[in-house]
């Protein structure tokens, strides 16, 4: 299957999607009663009404709006992949692991802001790589402050993205005030018409409880019960295997291509440590993970030389996370 996806193939795009649909069949056997779906953090509800009813989104259309978000997505970002040159040659392997990544949980298969999210991760991951071959990265970094913006008004832990202007920057570039300047003046203009709009409706007060998510501690003591993430296991069996790879192959890389996995793990870390923003999270909260770690999925898999062992890998990956969103 792996050998499939390592080519430009169109007819991969049919298998790309079946394989959407197949990687969710636990779901569709077993329908939840009702799913309800929040588009916007509360504080955006109120500046921008979206009329989603939950009573009429029905469960199955839920989920297939879904697997159908999550196929764009995964086209979206095998291009972004692929037109970076992050893997040795252009194929579909980064959408393949893309879906796989969006199935490893049960909340992953239905529609969440983190889903919407990730729309916004991918193009901010492919202006980040277009930074260091940019001779001004000023509208670059303004660009990618409004993204984080938008992306903060649907799911407020998006805001931690923000250290990711200053980490690529730190990466790519020489140091600029007007660069680093620039990215913080993208993220603020959405939030001073947000601003504006509370003041209009005497609800300023409110504006300023936006930010306090930012002062939580970081959790010290996480409940966890280990059996429903034994799913991981073979997920980081590939990751430990592609890390060896890429350090074997590091220094003779490009330096973009060095640059941008670096920028890709400090994307993943960011991903994770965001949740302290948000005290009720949930395991959908990790779909932002999904496309920084299945670039690194996808570098092991196209430059693996075994076919027996990466292919029964990804095959154990597979039947894993079946038997788990089964079981």
């Amino acid at each position: 299957m792996i050998n499939q996806f390592r080519t430009l193939n169109p007819i991969n795009l049919l298998f790309l999607l079946a394989y959407t649909f197949f990687m969710r069949m636990a779901i569709f056997t077993n329908l939840p009663p009702v799913l309800h779906f929040e588009f916007l953090e509360p504080y955006a509800d109120f500046f921008l009404q979206i009329p989603i009813n939950n009573d009429s989104f029905s469960p199955s259309v839920n989920i297939v709006v879904a697997a159908i978000l999550v196929f764009i997505q995964a086209l979206v970002f095998n291009r972004v992949v692929n037109n970076h040159a992050l893997l040795s040659k252009p194929g579909y392997l980064p959408a393949l692991l893309y879906i796989t990544g969006t199935s490893l949980f049960m909340p992953f298969l239905v529609l969440s802001p983190t889903l919407v999210c990730n729309f916004l991760l991918i193009w901010m991951m492919d202006k980040m790589l277009k930074i260091g071959k940019s001779p001004s990265a000023i509208m670059l970094m303004f660009d990618i402050g409004m993204i984080i913006s938008l992306g903060t008004l649907i799911y407020f832990p998006f805001i931690v993205m923000l250290l990711m202007l200053w980490l690529s920057l730190l990466l790519y570039r020489s140091f600029n005030w007007r660069e680093w300047l620039a990215g913080l003046i993208g993220f603020s203009m959405v939030f001073f018409f947000l601003a504006v709009f509370y003041y209009w409706h005497d609800e300023l007060r409110l504006f300023y409880r936006i930010w306090l998510p930012l002062t939580n501690k970081f959790p010290s003591v996480f409940t966890i019960n280990y059996n429903d993430y034994l799913v991981l296991v073979p997920v980081l069996v590939a990751m430990i295997l592609a890390m060896i790879q890429l350090r074997e192959n590091f220094f003779h890389s490009f330096i973009s291509t060095r640059k941008a996995f670096q920028m890709l793990f400090f994307m993943f870390i960011i991903a994770v440590v965001s949740c302290y923003t948000k005290p009720n999270f949930g395991v959908y909260h990790f779909l932002l993970c999904v496309p920084p770690g299945a670039v690194l999925l996808a570098y092991y898999f196209s430059n693996a030389t075994k076919r027996w062992f990466y292919e029964s890998l990804f095959l154990v990956l597979v039947i894993t996370i079946q038997y788990f969103l089964f079981v």
